[in-house]
């Protein structure tokens, strides 16, 4: 008796979705709709032309990432090396840490501890992404205690 309780409203739910999935007609030809356009199923592909030029693709940049234009420098304006100095601080998450603002990736973990007066070196990198919640990405190229 359980079982039947069960299998009845499976059966009822198997046969109106085949019911749902067999609205095209019979054959598989698609039923006009009430205002006698039939739907379309797919596009025609187009026909290559072999005289025509290439396309050119314009790569689109992404909000607030600057882009170097195309024969211009390999690395935006305003990015190059910055040279950092203050004490450094913990970050909110493990392993991450702050001088200044600056969430500092990479260079020598043994000089990059918390508390530890240094300089560094490095560039600024706003649009990177990180598992750090604080601090603009700064890529360490050189540290040392000061």
């Amino acid at each position: 008796m359980r079982t039947l309780r069960f299998a009845v409203p499976a059966l009822a739910v198997c046969v109106a979705l085949s019911a749902c999935g067999n609205q095209g007609g019979v054959g598989g030809t698609p039923t006009p709709t009430p205002t006698g356009v039939q739907p379309v199923t797919s596009q025609p592909t187009p026909t290559p032309d072999p005289t025509a030029a290439p396309e050119t693709v314009t790569p689109t940049a992404r909000p607030g990432v600057k882009t170097p234009k195309p024969g211009g420098p390999s690395t935006p304006p305003g990015v190059g090396a910055t040279t950092l100095s203050g004490t450094v601080q913990g970050g909110v998450e493990p392993g991450c840490v702050l001088l200044d603002g600056y969430l500092l990736l990479g260079g020598p973990r043994d000089v990059l501890t918390p508390g530890t007066r240094v300089e560094v070196t490095g560039r600024v990198e706003p649009g990177m992404m990180t598992t750090c919640q604080q601090g603009t990405p700064f890529v360490v190229t050189a540290a040392h205690r000061s």
